[in-house]
């Protein structure tokens, strides 16, 4: 072996292992500047996940202990192979709902059986995200169109919503999938309301949007520096819990009919865990595991490139998908629950200065701490003041003005959005989303099997062509140059070829008829056949079938089958000018004009297609 060979072998080994574990990368370079960004990055997100991962775990039905062990390991496996370097992993409000929508239906909640369910459900989420990594799998996600998803996480967001007001009010009600039975059964127990819980829950609601919505713009009148205003601001959470447990404990509120709170939790890192269940459990929660593994996956990928964007750097989003399941496989043997990237503490992550995934590390090593330390502190927590916590941070997720801005934009969108907004209020969240995402694909087939095709003239004297409905062009009575935009499959086809047929109708001079396929991307062998009977009904009425600005990968493909031959190649042109050309068919040239001599007025002026 030569020297120079041994050296490219000693070069492949850390660019496999960067590329299997990321984190490779950033350690080589790691200095103390970054340290310190990620020190103070990794202190503020711990802050704010110790009582929002306790709050989403008891909104997924599980005791607050499971969202604590959910933040520990999951984030140090994130932190080493994830390629975003501020993506904040944990629980979170969107999941946790899901979490509880499917197990529900199993188990009571916060029993031994409930909790098996989730880490199955963990362990089913890890499987799923790190498959789909592997075999590159991401695109299933754009089954999820925007607005659809908007309107899955506003809807969710209300349920979200509701389903805090119990706490928040001090009454009890039965648990229920229904949305509208929930709002039944908080309508009835209006009368019931702990008033006493309500003034912690509401003091807390208070504190934290003054946090929220206030606090930095005192601070920056008070002249503050940056660096600190956006650690102050986010410590709200801790503020509450710390206050509204100082309370409760001071004054006794949490005797007889009192105010509720967290109670013992178990101090000590988790043991090791084992998804169990049955394989009819895992049956029935695979639905549930798909719409996590999906929506949790959406969620982190939409925020990691975001933010990377910001700072110039690179998201690979298969890696992500990899990074993310096996931080779940993480969850599932440490007690915790499925986790996913959060938007709120990544943007937090990402303005403190976090600048590689040690600060993921730094948090679950200070989440560990706590756990270790000092969960007893968390005894007299009320449920009220973990409410809160989920209300405020939800507020945000409720997006009227996307609605508003879609519907203006485009009528299909807005009624997606709001179909999906619907159903998951009116079916539930999986079956919502489920919908939804049906509704889009349903929408897209229509939209496209009716594509925009527009007839064609010369703009002045250029080589520009464009639609005769919207621009003064000049045209030639024995052409027919059409632009078909968008591409050709079975569910189209058939709309062309009636509209050629159409328009070859209306025109009994033409002699001419020019495809041009700028816009079209791919053509399926359904609309190959149906080009192969146009050409031939075309040839029997005495008019030639030409093809113009046929795309590369496009014509690969017709070259591959008879149809070329059949037109003709000298019937093939890389440009209409170029077909228009070939027909000498411009104005200057005697009897080619139209019979006006003149171009043809156009409809509208504006808006150039």
């Amino acid at each position: 072996m030569t020297e120079n060979e041994s050296l490219k072998l000693n070069a492949h080994p850390p660019a496999i292992w960067q590329r299997v574990i990321p984190a490779v990368g950033w350690l080589r370079t790691y200095d103390r500047n970054q340290l310190t960004g990620d020190l103070l990055a990794g202190l503020i997100v711990a802050i704010m996940l110790v009582p929002q991962g306790m709050a989403y775990a008891l909104l997924a039905g599980l005791p607050p202990q499971t969202g604590l062990y959910a933040s520990i390991l999951p984030l140090i496996l994130y932190g080493l192979l994830g390629t975003s370097r501020t993506l904040a992993v944990g629980p979170v409000a969107m999941v946790s709902l899901l979490v509880a929508s499917g197990i529900g239906q199993l188990a009571e909640s916060g029993s031994d059986l409930y909790i098996q369910l989730a880490l199955s459900l963990a362990f089913m989420v890890g499987i799923i995200q790190t498959l789909m990594g592997f075999l590159r799998a991401g695109f299933l996600v754009n089954f999820l169109s925007h607005p659809v998803l908007s309107g899955f996480t506003s809807a969710a967001a209300v349920i979200i919503g509701f389903s805090q007001l119990k706490h928040l009010l001090g009454v009890k009600i039965p648990s229920t999938e229904s949305f509208f039975e929930l709002v039944g059964e908080l309508t009835g127990a209006l009368g019931g309301v702990n008033w006493i819980t309500l003034g912690v829950g509401g003091a807390a609601v208070l504190l934290l949007l003054f946090f929220k919505k206030w606090l930095a713009a005192l601070l920056r009148r008070s002249g503050l520096s940056e660096t600190l205003v956006i650690p102050l601001t986010k410590i709200g959470p801790l503020v509450a819990v710390v206050l509204g447990t100082a309370a409760v404990w001071l004054f006794g509120l949490h005797g007889g009919p009192g105010v509720r709170v967290v109670g013992n939790v178990p101090a000590g890192l988790p043991g090791l865990t084992w998804p169990g269940s049955g394989l009819e459990s895992w049956g029935r929660l695979l639905p549930t595991a798909l719409a996590i593994s999906l929506v949790g996956y959406m969620e982190s990928i939409s925020v990691a490139k975001s933010l990377a964007s910001k700072r110039r750097e690179k998201v690979e989003p298969d890696q992500e998908l990899i990074a993310i399941g096996i931080a779940n496989l993480g969850a599932t043997f440490t007690g915790g629950y499925p986790v996913t990237g959060g938007i709120s503490r990544s943007v937090v992550n990402f303005s403190a200065g976090a600048r590689t995934g040690m600060a993921s590390i730094i948090t679950a090593v200070l989440i560990a701490a706590t756990v270790l330390f000092l969960t007893p502190l968390f005894t007299y927590l009320p449920q009220a003041v973990l409410a809160a916590v989920i209300v405020v941070a939800i507020v945000d997720m409720i997006d009227v003005k996307m609605l508003v801005k879609t519907w203006r934009y485009n009528k299909v969108d807005g009624l997606s959005l709001a179909a999906t907004f619907a159903a998951v209020l009116a079916v539930g969240v999986e079956n919502g989303i489920l919908l939804g995402a049906l509704l889009s694909i349903i929408f897209y087939v229509w939209r496209t099997s009716t594509p925009h095709i527009a007839v064609v003239g010369r703009l002045g004297d250029s080589e520009i062509y464009r639609n005769v409905e919207r621009h003064p062009v000049q045209t030639w009575e024995h052409i027919l140059a059409i632009r078909v935009d968008e591409s050709l499959y079975f569910a189209n086809t058939r709309h062309l070829e009636n509209h050629v047929r159409r328009l070859v109708a209306e025109r009994p001079a033409v002699k001419h008829f020019i495809l041009i396929a700028s816009a079209v991307n791919f053509i399926d062998a359904s609309a190959l056949e149906s080009l192969e009977l146009l050409h031939e009904g075309l040839v029997e009425a005495g008019i030639t079938f030409h093809l113009a600005a046929v795309k590369g990968p496009v014509m690969d493909r017709l070259l591959k089958t008879g149809f070329i031959g059949k037109i003709g190649r000298e019937n093939i042109f890389e440009s209409t000018h170029e077909a228009i050309q070939a027909l000498g068919c411009f104005a200057e040239e005697a009897g080619a004009a139209n019979s006006a001599g003149q171009p043809v007025p156009s409809r509208q002026k504006s808006n150039p297609v």
